[in-house]
């Protein structure tokens, strides 16, 4: 036992309700385009063997590397999570990562034509939805879990990401943002409610003053107001919005994604106030020693 954690075997009553590795049914494949790349990729999900854990292939590369969905192959996050590994590198990886570790799927080959995952509506919806046609099939190996047993911080200023020791897996979330229309928003997710319902329909949104700026620095040019919520001064430029929050829960989704590039989420409450893509990998990176 290390400092901190406790590993413990699957079966207790504070492990997930499945206590066995999962993974797709069936493979699916979906197109569309990069947020920040604009250009148009196609994916394809597929199973994979028990223990083998999430993980990326380039097919338009040659030899086809591949990039495990881990925390140390975590390379850029500037407005999305990017991970690579000598050549290959996937751009924008939170919500599809998102959506399977939501949806329980611990093993996923992930095949994509192109340097970033598709946005699609800006959601996690169509994700989910592939998943749940899919259909989820549980393997013989059991999934072990860790617990933390004393706070782990990362801070910038008054923005923070952290980690508390906990009954259950939770994530809360909290923004504040200048803009009336956003202000300040929370959001707290149990790891036993449902994924589909409280976060994949929460979309992706931005500021409409920074937009020319972000396009000058190469970034978002597959962002529209059909794949993400923008907001301006006197308010939103696109509504309805989904949520009262949804802000708030886009960045609770993207933090789950973030997170489960540690592989298992910890039994614990993972809180984030005013964080980023960089905070969000900070704090994974400081529990990956804890890690079983």
């Amino acid at each position: 036992m290390q400092e901190g954690i406790r590993d413990q075997e699957l079966g207790s009553s504070e492990v997930d309700a499945e206590p066995f590795q999962q993974t797709l049914a069936a493979e699916f494949t979906r197109s569309g385009i990069g947020l920040h790349t604009g250009v148009s990729v196609q994916v394809r999900v597929l199973p994979a063997p028990a223990g083998r854990g999430r993980y990326f292939a380039r097919t338009d590369l040659p030899d086809v590397p591949e990039v495990p969905a881990d925390i140390n192959a975590v390379q850029d996050t500037t407005l999305s999570t990017e991970i690579g590994r000598d050549r290959a590198k996937v751009r924008t990886v939170e919500h599809l990562l998102a959506s399977l570790a939501g949806m329980g799927i611990d093993n996923a080959r992930i095949e994509l034509d192109g340097p970033e995952v598709p946005l699609l509506d800006g959601s996690a919806t169509e994700w989910v939805q592939a998943i749940a046609h899919s259909g989820i099939r549980r393997q013989s190996v059991p999934r072990f879990t860790w617990t933390v047993l004393e706070p782990v911080w990362v801070r910038d200023g008054d923005a923070f990401a952290a980690v508390l020791p906990a009954a259950e897996t939770r994530f809360t979330y909290g923004i504040d943002f200048e803009v009336s229309a956003i202000g300040n928003q929370w959001h707290s997710w149990r790891r036993s409610d449902s994924f589909a319902d409280e976060l994949a329909p929460a979309r992706t949104f931005g500021l409409l003053h920074q937009i020319d700026y972000l396009r000058e620095k190469g970034l978002i040019k597959g962002g529209s107001l059909d794949n993400a919520l923008v907001c301006g001064a006197d308010g939103w430029i696109n509504p309805p919005l989904r949520f009262p929050n949804e802000p708030a829960r886009h960045k609770l989704l993207d933090l789950v994604g973030d997170l489960s590039l540690l592989g298992q989420f910890p039994i614990a409450h993972v809180m984030a106030y005013k964080a980023s893509h960089k905070l969000h990998t900070q704090l994974a990176r400081s529990l990956v020693r804890f890690r079983p």
